[in-house]
């Protein structure tokens, strides 16, 4: 007897949002583990770039495979690794061992999460339906990040850090063996499809020294040579990645893909876009203990309105909105109430106030509860049935690529900013503020440039409503 097509759409969000959370819930707990394990403040901060590392450079590869070998056989192993990985992290007792654990968790995430939205499109074919769904797992991506602060907060304050990995242990266990029965069986189209192993080893390599020299650029500066040298042989490992693909009998990345307006421009839009917001999530956080004096459980409950602002949004809203105006429209209005947000935060003062300053904000980030699940239906409206897993391995690599990006960005931009007032006498609550300040400006920056993009590249898919039709209808 079949299951029902809503037991699947639930395993693959919670999946994915036990991976999107992994992300996030370590930075409120980052205290903690460095005074437990004996961190240097360096090395600290790999924590998450070992996550990030290996998710961003192994997406691509990941959704190819899916395509070949099957969607659901990847997913599968994914969350075996990556709940493997979750106990390994919980029972670390020294840096070396938690670094290694965080690397296989992203290995297992990037393995689960490339599939998801190749077989959510397959599963759910009628577009109300569709965009429902859409709806249901953008959630876990929009709110995911603010979701796992406010959890972190919780379980470092009353349980302690470990209980931040542990606690995936029999989420994981549950959706595999969920996903055993709920998701559809699929055998791929077989290695001897596109088994492009040149061009896999160039992008995954590309990707990950691409990615280690951003989350690095913070420690050594944009214009070293460190940072210059190995952005160079990250760009080069890239470009001879495209050649391949352009000349390869089978290649890894069909490149016809990116003839599709929308998918080209949905996935640049969500570069620019998740470079905002995940910088948004991180530099609030900051602002709130270091400047506000806020702990690590405050942190994360204040975080709270943002989580549930976004994912009421996502869950009650989107569907209907996208079914009634089109995904171009609600997207467009989504990232308005975004920079209406970032651009409040620009202005944040050294003594800010909880509701006059932040909350205002939190409401606003709704707009991100509008703009993931238009711009994933408007990414896989211009894909192929059988490039569906490479669709979504694309989509998800720019979101981890935009995520590394925004925060080595902006966040070397705020601590600048920072050291300059700093020298120049100012207090250290003035000059983070100001570094702060900063980031938030270049984020709003981001955002409109998003909103040119989208108005200027996306198209109207086939499946959304005219105009016209709707002052018929209305």
């Amino acid at each position: 007897m079949p299951y029902p097509k809503s037991l699947a759409l639930a395993v693959l969000s919670a999946s994915t949002l036990m991976t999107i959370l992994d992300g996030s819930i370590v930075t409120v707990a980052m205290p903690a583990i460095q005074d437990d394990l004996g961190f240097t403040d360096a090395g600290l901060s790999w924590t998450v770039n070992a996550y990030l590392i290996a998710l961003g450079g192994l997406l691509l590869l990941s959704g190819r495979l899916g395509d070949l070998v099957g969607r659901k056989p990847m997913f599968l192993i994914g969350n075996v690794v990556f709940t493997a990985a979750s106990l390994l992290a919980g029972a670390a007792t020294g840096p070396a061992m938690l670094i290694a654990a965080r690397f296989l968790q992203g290995v297992g995430s990037a393995i689960a999460t490339s599939v998801v939205l190749g077989i959510l499109v397959t599963l759910f074919t009628e577009p109300g339906e569709r965009a429902r769904a859409i709806g249901v797992f953008s959630f876990t991506g929009a709110a995911g990040a603010s979701i796992g602060q406010v959890l972190g907060g919780v379980l470092t304050d009353t349980l302690g850090w470990h209980w931040i990995f542990l606690i995936n242990v029999p989420i994981g266990v549950l959706t595999v063996a969920l996903a055993v029965k709920a998701l559809p069986a699929d055998r791929g189209i077989g290695l001897a499809a596109g088994a492009d192993v040149l061009g896999a080893a160039l992008v995954t390599s590309g990707l990950m020294l691409g990615i280690y020299t951003i989350v690095q650029v913070e420690r050594y500066g944009w214009l070293s040579a460190r940072t210059l040298g190995l952005g160079a042989v990250a760009i080069a490992l890239l470009a001879a990645f495209l050649v391949r693909q352009a000349t390869a009998a089978t290649p890894l990345l069909a490149l016809r893909i990116f003839r599709s307006r929308n998918v080209s421009g949905a996935n640049a839009v969500q570069m620019l876009t998740l470079s905002a917001m995940f910088a948004f999530q991180i530099i609030v956080a900051l602002y709130m203990q270091r400047v506000l004096g806020y702990g690590a459980l405050k942190t994360g409950l204040a975080m709270l309105p943002a989580a549930l602002a976004i994912g009421g949004v996502s869950l009650l809203l989107s569907a209907r909105l996208v079914a009634r105006f089109g995904a171009r429209t609600v997207l467009i209005a989504g990232l308005v109430l975004l920079l209406a947000g970032m651009t409040w935060l620009a202005r944040l003062p050294v003594d800010g106030s909880y509701v006059v300053d932040l909350l205002p904000m939190m409401v606003l980030i709704a707009g991100g509860g509008l703009v993931l699940p238009a711009l994933t239906g408007l990414a896989m409206s211009g894909a192929e049935a059988d490039d569906a897993g490479l669709a979504s391995g694309l989509f998800n690599t720019t979101q981890q690529v935009g995520m590394a990006i925004g925060v080595a960005v902006l966040s070397t931009l705020a601590a600048s900013r920072t050291g300059e007032l700093l020298g120049s006498g100012a207090t250290e609550a003035e000059a983070l503020t100001s570094g702060y300040r900063l980031a938030f400006a270049v984020a709003a920056a981001l955002l409109l440039a998003a909103i040119v993009v989208s108005a200027t590249v996306l198209r109207r898919p086939a499946s959304d409503p005219v105009p016209g039709e709707l002052a018929v209808a209305a």
